[in-house]
């Protein structure tokens, strides 16, 4: 299959690159400086130079393209909002519609488990009420995206499915090590949990909503069997100490951070390769 993949040099993409080529299929990928993906053809990634910020780049780079699987995004900066927004609705935006005009037949997002917020009284469910008015520029933004899309995908018969990520590690990512100083500045309770999911899983689940017909205009969930306190993963790079207010008060909402995964199960057959984070531990692929 040709794909085209969107946000290649990042932290999952770069990961997951390798992993889809090695299934055989003829991947392009999407980038603004092609020095950043020396590494990625090597593995076969041929590379398409373009912007999301220039929608005038994309329909080259989805010309000839069976799939497009977007990983793209600007994360939290604290500082640039209007980049994150920017990039993660109005890129995806384009890119949609670009692969739309190329016809393009399936087109994967990838979105994140913080578009839920607290008080679900469960773990979160695809079909749970999401809050387009998020405080939050990075959960607004993929919102935004993602009702854009699910749009598109009725008005114009396009074969999109959306992916919420829980917190990706593994592999060497240092993602684990980012977060800590900003476990404190966030105001995070220790007992809190962290829905994880290792990259093996994310290619896993990437590549099942790739293949698997009959799923046009889904989202889904994907994280581990086992969510881990935010005190433990502390504790296991030596910050537990730092990272909480000695002075917190009792964990207001138990289910704050924890995703069903259920609906990926059952309609793609998946099953969690690392089912926990102290398995990734144990097998040394953290």
């Amino acid at each position: 299959m040709k794909i085209l993949v969107t946000g290649a040099t990042g932290k999952v993409g770069s990961r997951f690159v390798p992993r889809l080529i090695a299934q055989g299929h003829d991947v392009s990928i999407l980038v603004r400086d092609a020095a950043k993906a020396l590494a990625l053809t090597e593995f076969g990634a041929r590379v398409i130079v373009g912007d999301l910020y220039n929608p005038n780049t994309l329909p080259p780079a989805v010309a000839g393209i069976e799939a497009v699987i977007h990983l793209a995004a600007l994360f939290r900066t604290f500082t640039d909002n209007e980049g994150v927004i920017k990039t993660n609705h109005a890129g995806t935006v384009a890119l949609a519609h670009a692969a739309i005009a190329a016809g393009v037949k399936r087109f994967v997002f990838v979105s994140t488990g913080n578009v839920y917020s607290s008080g679900y009284r469960h773990p979160a469910r695809e079909d749970d009420l999401v809050n387009s008015n998020d405080p939050r520029p990075y959960a607004s933004s993929k919102i935004a995206a993602e009702q854009e899309l699910i749009a598109l995908q009725k008005d114009n018969d396009f074969d999109v499915r959306v992916l919420r990520l829980g917190f990706v590690y593994g592999d060497k990512d240092p993602h684990i090590e980012e977060i800590m100083p900003l476990l404190k500045k966030m105001n995070r309770h220790s007992g809190s949990r962290m829905h994880m999911v290792h990259h093996l899983d994310v290619a896993q689940a990437l590549t099942l909503l790739l293949r698997t017909n009959g799923l046009n205009g889904e989202i889904f969930n994907i994280a581990d069997d086992a969510p881990i306190t935010l005190y433990e993963l502390a504790d296991s790079v030596g910050k537990a100490a730092d990272a909480f207010d000695p002075a917190e008060g009792p964990l207001a909402d138990p289910f704050e951070g924890i995703m069903d995964i259920s609906k990926l199960r059952k309609k793609t057959g998946f099953r969690p390769l690392v089912p926990s984070f102290y398995v990734a531990r144990d097998l040394d692929i953290l």
